[in-house]
């Protein structure tokens, strides 16, 4: 009788315990701001640039990749068009009037997301991502990711291959995804709740 007792107490604690997890976990999630969540406000919108009167021409592309086209994007970035070639190997970024590669290196991720933050604050970090982490689990890497110095630790996530501003998160969404974890119980990943 004695562990029945013992047991049963252990498990309503733990049981009591869950409950009150998915209780505040989902009441932090509900009232938290899903616009401040997604960092809408962050990011402006993309410039509108006057397109080139006269795009390097298609079979130029092709010569200056040297690798089979299987896609191609005539697209602006920041204040240049650029063609965004994908080939078996990846992305490249040409300069649409000269042919010239635009490599998303540090300095370029820190100037495109400068570009794009709706803020007045300065970069505090610019740090390439290779392997998965919190941030960047649901996006294509690897990606820059360039931290501001607002007050809500604004970083924009910028594709080291198409320089594009992917998202953007902050510290409302870090809390919002701890809330997430514990709702879900995936203590790991964040990314499902079909788990033992």
């Amino acid at each position: 009788m004695f562990v029945i007792r013992w047991l049963h107490k252990w498990f309503g604690l733990i049981l009591g315990l869950q409950l009150l997890l998915w209780a505040v976990s989902g009441a932090t999630m509900a009232l938290l701001d899903h616009h401040k969540v997604a960092a809408e406000d962050a990011i402006l919108p993309v410039a509108q640039i006057q397109a080139p009167a006269a795009p390097l021409p298609l079979a130029a592309v092709q010569a200056q990749v040297g690798a089979p086209v299987l896609q191609l994007q005539l697209k602006p970035l920041f204040d240049t068009y650029v063609y965004e070639v994908t080939t078996p190997s990846g992305v490249q970024l040409l300069d649409a009037v000269r042919g010239t590669p635009i490599p998303i290196d540090a300095a370029k991720a820190r100037a495109l997301a400068v570009a794009r933050y709706s803020g007045a604050e300065s970069v505090r970090t610019v740090t390439r991502v290779d392997r998965p982490t919190l941030e960047t689990r649901d996006l294509a890497l690897p990606v820059w990711r360039v931290e501001f110095t607002d007050k809500d630790r604004t970083t924009l996530l910028v594709s080291a291959g198409a320089g594009e501003v992917l998202g953007a998160k902050n510290n409302t969404w870090r809390l919002w995804d701890i809330a997430w974890m514990l709702h879900i119980m995936d203590y790991d990943d964040r990314q499902s709740f079909n788990h033992p």
